[in-house]
């Protein structure tokens, strides 16, 4: 909160102004970051790597979304995206499947951006030239199809992440 404040120029009480606590405010951060993922999406594995496109654009994204969602703040944006996705794709249990996509996705990017993090940092044991997030592009597809029950996920391939 300090470093926030500090940033915008302001005292750290002046934010609960706005804000009653920490988390309020994360989960404003968060619906910021949600906001922009994009509704009538074509497929299932779109939406769901138009959720993940979201949450690699922050630094930490994708843990500040999932701890705001475990906590149940914010909007639900990105599960109503995935929802929509498997109706529209005639889906049986769009509701709960939409949230164990949300999950599936927010966890995966989670470990993604960990990873990312720590080799950043030189934290992850030496893998030589190889990319520390080699693979799990096509894990997340699979995970997307898996959960959508054998509905068509197909779309174009997974753009490269920066």
């Amino acid at each position: 909160m300090r470093r926030i404040a500090a940033r915008l120029d302001v005292q750290p009480s002046a934010l609960y102004w706005h804000f009653a606590n920490k988390q309020e405010l994360l989960a404003e951060l968060a619906d910021r970051i949600t906001a922009s993922i994009p509704r009538g999406s074509n497929g299932v594995l779109a939406a769901a790597r138009g959720i993940r496109d979201a949450l690699f654009s922050y630094r930490d994204g994708a843990e500040l979304v999932l701890s705001t969602y475990a906590l149940q703040l914010g909007s639900s944006h990105a599960q109503a995206v995935l929802t929509e996705a498997l109706r529209a794709q005639g889906a049986t249990e769009a509701d709960d499947r939409g949230a164990a996509l949300l999950h599936f996705v927010l966890g995966h990017a989670t470990l993604v951006q960990q990873r990312m993090h720590a080799d950043s940092h030189g934290a992850l044991p030496d893998a030589g030239e190889a990319d520390v997030t080699a693979g799990l592009d096509r894990v997340f597809d699979l995970g997307v199809a898996a959960l959508a029950g054998g509905l068509s996920t197909s779309a174009t391939p997974p753009r490269a992440r920066a």
